[in-house]
């Protein structure tokens, strides 16, 4: 080889080395400046008080300022939407949930996003807890006995959920599916319908969210017969899990988490996974979240990943066997 070749092949290499070393070490400096963080749901919601209880923490532990940006509609699929059109810098982050990221993706087809090639998995933020409740006049003391309730009067008792295709729907659907059992499902505009519509006596049933339905629970206007998670929630230690109540293998996580556009570095997603672990790990974090009915989860970005793609496939199952169509 030449002197001449020599030399250029030197500068070849020393100009791919610096390309290559010039977003670790943008990386190292992150964050520079104002990050923003996507909520795709209205203000008020659970998703916007679960971030705005982390956001402060978060901007305190990177020494950045976070602003909090919502950006709803369309089932969260606007919000989510422009979250994964972002650059991927670490300055644009998206609270996901399940909702838009593991059932939409299997009721909608013009989804505008594909939630797995779109987004780099941060952290497992949350849990939302949910309970099966009925009218407290309704003979039965526990799941099992509602089970046998429901096949001895198949096609006769109603289960309410918040709109088709939401996961409280989708967490009844379930419900049916495993226990074997015909339940007639009505719609409403909102979770609050279903409850009120079981404490009236006109529905039998409902699955949603603790926190809403506490009160009613404590002041006997609900029976609450058991909680979808895996363990029993602090809110209610006396009401048992679904599984071990009478269907065993019952498990529904309507999870929330924390995602940045895909190709985002991976310095930058390693920042962030340890930095928002860190503000899960605070008691008083911890304890207002739980406040909310929430389960504390907090993970690696690779768990989270993982965990993502599973329960994709898991709500998949779930809408093709109750062969849920989509509702525009």
């Amino acid at each position: 080889m030449s002197a001449r070749a020599t030399k250029l092949t030197i500068a070849w290499c020393a100009l791919a080395a610096a390309m290559f070393a010039l977003p670790i070490g943008r990386a190292a400096e992150y964050p520079e400046k104002p990050i923003r963080w996507i909520v795709p749901w209205p203000p008020g919601g659970g998703v916007d008080i679960t971030t705005r209880t982390l956001s402060p923490a978060l901007a305190e532990i990177l020494g950045q300022t976070i602003v909090v940006e919502n950006r709803p509609g369309a089932s969260a699929m606007i919000g989510t939407a422009v979250a994964a059109k972002a650059p991927p810098d670490g300055y644009t982050l998206l609270t996901a949930a399940a909702g838009p990221n593991a059932i939409l993706p299997h009721l909608n087809p013009k989804i505008p996003y594909d939630t797995l090639k779109d987004f780099a998995s941060i952290s497992h933020i949350a849990n939302t807890l949910y309970v099966l409740v009925v009218h407290p006049s309704l003979p039965v003391r526990n799941v099992k006995e509602l089970i046998a309730l429901a096949r001895a009067k198949p096609g006769e008792l109603t289960i309410g959920s918040a709109g088709s295709g939401t996961p409280a729907h989708l967490a009844g659907e379930f419900f049916k599916s495993m226990s074997g059992i015909s339940l007639v499902h009505v719609s409403y505009k909102g979770s609050a319908g279903p409850a009120l519509e079981v404490m009236g006596g006109q529905i039998i049933m409902t699955i949603e969210t603790i926190s809403p339905l506490l009160p009613h629970i404590r002041a006997g206007r609900l029976k609450a017969l058991g909680v979808t998670a895996r363990q029993r929630s602090s809110q209610l230690p006396a009401v048992p899990t679904i599984a071990e109540s009478g269907l065993p293998g019952y498990e529904v996580a309507i999870w929330y988490g924390l995602l940045a556009p895909a190709a985002t570095p991976p310095p930058i997603i390693e920042r962030l996974n340890k930095s928002i672990n860190q503000v899960l790990n605070r008691p008083d974090v911890r304890e207002r979240l739980v406040s909310f009915g929430l389960e504390v989860i907090g993970s690696t970005p690779e768990e989270f990943r993982k965990f993502r793609v599973s329960d994709l496939a898991h709500w998949g199952e779930i809408v093709r066997k109750a062969n849920i169509k989509f509702e525009p």
